[in-house]
């Protein structure tokens, strides 16, 4: 990594999410197209995974508290999942998304859990810095999800 980006990243620091970042992280989650309302992302299902062994890292800029990054991990007691990893735009291209999958990678590795993400297929930036990290490819799978249940018969 260059000193420019080394520099840059020692304006940023990592830590725990808090609940009173959630106005931020919701705005970056929609700025960066990861969130919205219909995909049941509110501050307390971000508190029960966190309080289910998850937890939720928050990038932040030293000088200014901006919010700059997110990467939220739930755990299924099996595996970590990797879920709103997001650098906000201004800040992107400093290498903070690596300072950031360090972590995340870093907290799996403590849980001695794997860990586990899905990436959409045209995101090839994500996909590069995933592959970057050691993640692998698992296979051409199909991904399906129930949002809404009010059309299903049980």
């Amino acid at each position: 990594m260059s000193e420019k980006n080394n520099k840059n990243i020692r304006d940023f620091l990592i830590r725990d999410f808090q609940p009173k970042d959630y106005e931020q992280v919701d705005l970056l989650w929609k700025e960066t197209g990861l969130g919205s309302s219909f995909r049941g992302d509110n501050l307390q299902v971000i508190l029960n995974t966190i309080s289910n062994g998850g937890k939720m890292l928050i990038l932040e800029e030293k000088c200014s508290g901006t919010i700059a990054g997110t990467s939220w991990l739930t755990n299924d007691f099996r595996r970590i999942y990797l879920h709103h990893f997001c650098i906000k735009p201004e800040f992107q291209n400093k290498g903070l998304s690596h300072f950031l999958c360090n972590k995340c990678i870093k907290f799996a590795k403590e849980k001695k859990m794997q860990i586990k993400l899905e990436v959409h297929k045209n995101n090839i930036i994500a996909e590069s810095l995933y592959k970057k990290h050691g993640f692998t490819y698992l296979g051409d799978y199909n991904l399906y999800i129930i949002r809404n249940y009010s059309n299903i018969k049980l």
